[in-house]
């Protein structure tokens, strides 16, 4: 399955699913049937993955989202999405999740006029991401807003271009996540 971890590569004829979309190897083609544990252990590696975070961070926001009223696995994905590293991803900023991370790592947003360097800091209704001044012509920054109008703004978003500037307007909603993910699964999993 695409998890789109390599920002443009996966949207060309170059990705490697779409070429050859089986394990590696003289029997990757033949799978044995996965069990109901291995379809749960299986998403949530991929929902892991594509968000760029390691285990311990993952129990704990689902852990975050048990406590939170109303769906847990609508809210785990929620959490998830709230992360400065994917908003910036989402935004257009960068062209990969990973990538995101790295500019955030590096110090080249502001949140609300402050510098930010957490990737995993969680934005809040109303907080105004925007590039440093010193780093809005950079290269990798320049070209993934190029192709931002290939993938689009999710509605809980608004990007304003001319000005590197982005600001949340409400948490997002499970119809906004476009991302396929079964995330009954993963709470089936924890559940457990």
């Amino acid at each position: 399955m695409k998890l789109f971890l390599k920002g443009e590569r996966c949207l060309g004829e170059k990705c490697a699913i779409s070429r050859r979309n089986y394990a590696p190897g003289e029997h990757g083609q033949r799978r044995p049937k996965p069990t109901e544990y291995g379809l749960q252990l299986r998403e949530k590696q991929k929902v892991k993955r594509i968000y760029g975070i390691l285990e311990r961070q993952f129990r704990n926001y689902f852990d975050r989202a048990e406590r939170v009223k109303g769906i847990t696995g609508e809210q785990l994905l929620i959490l998830l999405e709230r992360r400065l590293d994917n908003v910036v991803h989402r935004l257009g900023f960068a062209t990969s999740r990973a990538q995101a991370r790295q500019l955030v790592r590096h110090s080249h947003f502001l949140v609300n006029g402050r510098k930010v360097n957490i990737p995993s800091y969680l934005v809040n209704p109303g907080d105004v991401i925007e590039v440093k001044e010193k780093s809005r012509n950079l290269v990798p920054i320049l070209n993934a807003l190029e192709a931002v109008e290939q993938r689009g703004i999710p509605p809980w978003l608004e990007l304003d271009k001319p000005n590197f500037r982005g600001i949340v307007h409400a948490l997002p909603d499970r119809e906004s996540i476009t991302i396929p993910i079964n995330e009954q699964l993963v709470v089936e999993l924890y559940s457990k």
